[in-house]
Formats: C-alpha cells, sequence, structure tokens
C-alpha cells in the first residue's frame, strides 16, 4: 500500500467511524450523511430555534397533554439502557446496545455493531467489525481495531470534538454539536409533538410491557414518521424512526429500559487517542 493510499486509508476510517457514532445515537446522517441540517433521523423538520412562523401549529388538546407528559417523564429520567438498530440505505446499517445519560449533556458508552451497507464493508475489509463508542459531552471517542491502530502509533481511539466537527470543510458537521448533545428518547415526543396527524394507534405489548402506541408524520423537505410507544409510567419503551436519506430509506428502531441507571462514561487514556481534526489535517484530508 503506497504512502498515499494508507493516508486515505486512515482518513476514510476516521471518517467512517464518526459516521457510525453519530448514527447510532441520532439517526441522522452525521458526516456524509443526508447532506442536510437534520433533526434527530436526518429529516427536515423545524427545530426548536426555528423562528415562529416556519413552525408547525403547536398540538393541543389531550393528545398532546398525554405526549408531554411522556416528555417531562422520559426527561427527568436521566438515563436509560438503549438497543437499536439504524439502516441508512445502501451506506450502513448497525446495530447498538449501551447505556446512555442526558442529564448533563450527553454521556455514556455504546457498543456500535457494523451489519452491512458501503461503509460497513470498507470498514470490515480493515478489519473493523464493531467498536466501542464513549460520549462526554464535550465530545465521543470512537475506540478502532488492533489494525487501525498500527496505521496510528499503536492508538486505539479517535476524539471527535464537537466544535471542531461543526468547523469541518463543506459544512459537514453543521448542527453536529446540537444533534448530538440533544440526543435523548424525549427528543422523538418533541419531534411528535410537530406532527399534523398525530394518533394515538392503540394499546400493544412490548417487550412484555403493556403500553400505548403513537405514530405521526413530520416534515420539511422531506416527510418523516415518528412512532413512540409508552409504558404507563409516561416512559418510552420503543420507537421507530423512518425518513430519507439520498442514498435511500433510512430507518431507526430503538428500545429504551432501565430509566435512571447509573451510566459510565470515562475519557480514554490521553497516550492511546488521536484527534480527529488533527488527524484529518496530517492526512491532508
Amino acid at each position: 500500500m503506497t504512502g498515499t493510499t494508507a493516508r486515505r486509508t486512515v482518513a476514510s476510517m476516521a471518517v467512517s467511524a464518526a459516521l457510525a457514532c453519530s448514527t447510532a445515537c441520532t439517526g441522522a446522517g452525521g458526516p456524509g450523511g443526508s447532506g442536510e441540517s437534520t433533526g434527530p433521523i436526518g429529516s427536515a423538520a423545524p427545530s426548536a430555534s426555528a423562528p415562529p412562523s416556519s413552525r408547525p401549529p403547536a398540538l393541543t388538546g389531550p393528545s398532546a397533554d398525554a405526549l408531554r407528559a411522556v416528555e417531562r417523564a422520559t426527561g427527568r429520567a436521566g438515563s436509560a439502557r438503549v438497543e437499536s438498530t439504524t439502516v441508512m440505505g445502501r451506506e450502513l446499517s448497525l446495530a447498538a446496545e449501551g447505556a446512555l445519560g442526558w442529564d448533563d449533556g450527553l454521556t455514556g458508552t455504546l457498543t456500535i455493531t457494523y451489519t452491512g451497507g458501503t461503509t460497513a464493508e470498507t470498514m470490515r475489509r480493515l478489519g473493523t467489525t464493531a467498536m466501542e463508542a464513549r460520549y462526554l459531552p464535550d465530545a465521543y471517542y470512537a475506540r478502532m481495531g488492533d489494525e487501525f491502530a498500527e496505521r496510528l502509533d499503536g492508538r486505539h481511539w479517535i476524539k471527535y470534538v464537537y466544535e471542531d466537527l461543526e468547523d469541518l470543510d463543506g459544512g459537514a458537521g453543521a448542527g453536529f454539536a446540537d444533534q448530538m448533545r440533544s440526543t435523548t428518547p424525549n427528543q422523538a415526543v418533541k419531534l411528535l409533538l410537530t406532527a399534523g396527524d398525530v394518533r394515538k394507534v392503540g394499546e400493544e405489548t412490548t417487550r412484555g410491557r403493556r403500553t400505548t402506541h403513537w405514530s405521526g408524520t413530520v416534515g420539511g423537505a422531506t416527510e418523516q414518521t415518528v412512532d413512540i410507544w409508552v409504558d404507563d409510567r409516561a416512559l418510552l419503551v420503543k420507537k421507530v424512526e423512518r425518513g430519507r436519506t439520498k442514498t435511500g430509506e433510512l430507518t431507526q428502531t430503538a428500545y429504551y429500559s432501565d430509566y435512571g441507571v447509573t451510566v459510565p462514561a470515562a475519557r480514554p487514556p490521553a497516550a492511546d487517542t488521536t484527534d480527529f481534526k488533527e488527524l484529518l489535517a496530517s492526512q491532508g484530508s
């Protein structure tokens, strides 16, 4: 492998890891994803900071009251165990499992397994089929495999500072910090509250728990459907979001349990870590 090819390979793996870590949490395209300033799943739905004239009418009535109770209860819980699967068209599919907290920014640890797509194939060819992601309020870290470490002076971890990602050339990381910091189960409820067609689908059993199923369609430039299943404590048990990216259909399904669980999020050793921004600069990317 030539020096130029090796440098491109390292840079490609770093960007692929960034995409996987962000997708596992947000469902959004992140770097190299949908190419839009996205909501939790790559939609162009109006954000909470959008001008009042651009927001849809606020949902009112019993449905709104019920969903706001879910938003409050889930937000107050502060943490949960998470299992999710995400498919981003032809680009990437993955599974993630771990625990996340949101009392003071996003924290937690997920094990992310590549299950398909062009990104997964690239990573597999380079010896990486799964990685650990650690989320802290200012940055997140991805632990790559030994083969990657061999190309990078023995260091396994890549550090992605949110503000650095915002500054990526071409605006690839636009809104990235806000997306990652606001990744909590109640964000799906906030998104659903902007839907004009919210409806209570009915009562269902979800993973052995009696739940109420809600559904709605939100959208800006692209439409997105959001479904949530809520237990008798007004806590999310399941969430499904569907939309589109430039590479095809995007679907994310997440299950939540053990609300209030203690969430470890230790910063990896500095000696075993390289900074993403510095890495790209050194690769000439």
